[in-house]
């Protein structure tokens, strides 16, 4: 959704609040693709503060389907999105990149609200998730899900890397 922002800019101190939808169809990170179980609207609210600068604040709640890190099951993973921004659009373009000021949800006096949400996905997305805390993951043979039941492998699995301490045992025999 975008959302005009000029008619705030014109009125100083105006206060608007806007109920926007979150219009990504999925979350892509890298090559992986993320769907979403809840998607939640985005309550936003808009101020002006005078000298051409806007405070946009906003929260929302999403559920997002992530794989286990150990035995790749979807986990329900619920990130509570909360955003404050303070926008002045006097700086030239120029003075937001020495100040690292990324803003690409933001072209002209247009505010895109699936980038703004996908940016803060983005630092909310958590850098590891498990199912349970005693999650015993797959199989390194097999890939059978180890939580729902035991595979026939061979439970001994050695270190590639001591392959050759494990020759030199087995030449001496």
């Amino acid at each position: 959704m975008i959302i005009n922002l000029s008619e705030i800019m014109l009125v100083p101190d105006k206060v608007e609040r806007i109920t926007a939808p979150i219009e990504l169809e999925n979350f892509k990170l890298r090559r992986e693709t993320y769907e979403f179980k809840v998607k939640n609207p985005l309550e936003l609210t808009i101020t002006n503060l005078g000298k051409k600068k806007l405070l946009i604040e906003g929260s929302t709640i999403i559920v997002l389907m992530i794989p286990c890190s150990r035995c790749l099951e979807d986990v329900e993973t619920t990130l509570d999105i909360s955003i404050s921004k303070e926008i002045d659009f006097g700086k030239t373009e120029e003075e937001r990149i020495e100040e690292l000021d990324e803003m690409n949800y933001i072209n002209g006096y247009d505010l895109d609200v699936d980038k703004l949400v996908y940016g803060e996905i983005l630092i909310d997305f958590p850098m590891k998730v498990v199912c349970s805390d005693d999650c015993k993951g797959i199989c390194n043979v097999c890939g059978k899900n180890l939580n729902k039941g035991t595979c026939n492998c061979e439970s001994t699995s050695l270190d590639p890397r001591m392959s050759a301490i494990l020759d030199i045992f087995n030449n001496s025999k």
